[in-house]
């Protein structure tokens, strides 16, 4: 068996960052993932004026209810879309100031626009520079009173997260009923740590009703990624080995742990104890048919896993996928047919056929999902290299290391 130490949740570590950096008080987040997102999250806060002191394992966050430190500021996003959009939330709550937002030309492409029109519809003065509905874009705080909002979360979840993490924040609480639901999953994370920060939200189905009030801060331990221990579950169903990560069990925040339950249909054997999860196979794999609407960022692992299996996989319900660091349903296609693999597509699907595949270079398109999941498949299929292999300081810069470190040890065995 091999135990494998995945770095801290990217989601978890992002969503912390925004409640410490507006709760009352001194919180400290333990095991925070260290990446290009959530270091450039960090910078953004600092930025804004607010204390921000990083040790290796724990960093320090000064919260400043009132709102940031500065009143005049621009702030560098990175490829950031927890960054881009939860910042400029942030800062609307503040009684006064003007902050310019900017990202790379990625996430400039991202759309925004639910978001922003949903903090325009609350009166927050935010104001495109280019392109409406994405970066560049400025913001001229003036306090947020709050009220009721419908909100089209069906391209992303991180809309709702960031206006339901702004709640607390304004005079009167928001009350926000949603038409659309993408990833589902990661909204409960974010009412669970809204909950840990002393915040109770109500649902009602579709319903939100957040309280005013704020946040007070507290010591957070950020459990591991799942997104990224589906990599490693997934190479110990491709190849027969198994795989334990401590820190994801039955209590675990995140949603993409589910993962492990498409590669139980798979033929895998799973096993998801109080703080851990195992993952065992013989190496066959079964095709299956399975909707990942909710643990889309997983698509790709399972892409790239398919064709070893001795059935089609189907992917349904993934349409958000193609709105993400690039067009994930289709670089996944385009890598795979590149492979020799027969691949079919629609607008929120992709069907992969068993097959032999051949080493290629990935075209990653600077998307950090797209190497790391590639990845696995080369443990089967050696050989194959990326354009840009160093996307993956997004959110597991010693990926590629690890993950070598990972395949020699499955070797040896």
């Amino acid at each position: 068996m091999t135990v494998i130490d995945i770095p801290g949740s990217k989601s978890v570590t992002a969503r912390a960052l925004f409640l410490a950096a507006a709760a009352e008080g001194t919180t400290t987040l333990l095991r925070p993932l260290r990446s290009d997102d959530t270091e450039g999250f960090a910078e953004g806060l600092r930025t804004l004026g607010y204390e921000v002191a990083q040790e290796a394992d724990r960093w320090h966050i000064e919260g400043r209810p009132a709102g940031p430190a500065a009143d005049d500021a621009e702030v560098y996003c990175r490829d950031g879309a927890t960054t881009a959009r939860f910042l400029p939330t942030l800062v609307a709550a503040a009684a006064s100031g003007t902050y310019r937002f900017d990202a790379s030309a990625q996430m400039r492409r991202r759309p925004l626009a639910p978001l922003t029109r949903a903090l325009t519809a609350l009166g927050v003065d935010l104001r495109h520079g280019e392109a409406e509905g994405h970066h560049p874009l400025t913001v001229r705080a003036a306090g947020v009173e709050g009220g009721e909002l419908t909100l089209d979360a069906g391209e992303s979840s991180q809309y709702l997260t960031a206006l339901l993490m702004l709640g607390p924040l304004t005079a009167k609480g928001l009350r926000i009923e949603v038409t659309e639901l993408v990833s589902a999953p990661y909204v409960e994370i974010t009412l669970a740590m809204m909950r840990d920060f002393g915040v109770e939200v109500l649902r009602e189905g579709n319903t939100f009703t957040v309280p005013p009030g704020g946040y007070r801060a507290t010591a957070y331990a950020v459990e591991p990624d799942a997104s990224t221990a589906s990599y490693f579950f997934a190479a110990a169903a491709l190849t027969g080995h198994e795989v334990t990560v401590p820190g994801l069990g039955i209590g675990a925040l995140q949603g993409d742990l589910r993962f492990v339950d498409v590669l139980r249909g798979m033929g895998a054997e799973v096993s998801v104890g109080a703080d851990a999860t195992t993952v065992s196979s013989t190496g066959r794999l079964r095709g299956i048919t399975v909707n990942m609407r909710d643990i889309s960022d997983t698509m790709p692992t399972l892409a790239a896993i398919a064709p070893y299996a001795e059935g089609p996989v189907v992917i349904e319900d993934v349409a958000n996928t193609r709105v993400k660091e690039c067009d994930r349903l289709e670089a996944c296609a385009a890598n795979l047919r590149a492979m020799g693999v027969t691949v079919h597509t629609g607008p929120d699907r992709i069907e992969i056929h068993p097959g032999t595949p051949k080493p290629v270079e990935i075209a990653t398109h600077g998307d950090h999902r797209i190497v790391m999941s590639f990845a696995v498949a080369g443990l089967r299929t050696p050989g194959l290299t990326y354009d840009d292999p160093g996307c993956v300081r997004k959110t597991f810069p010693r990926f590629h290391e690890v993950f070598a470190d990972f395949a020699h040890g499955l070797e040896a065995r």
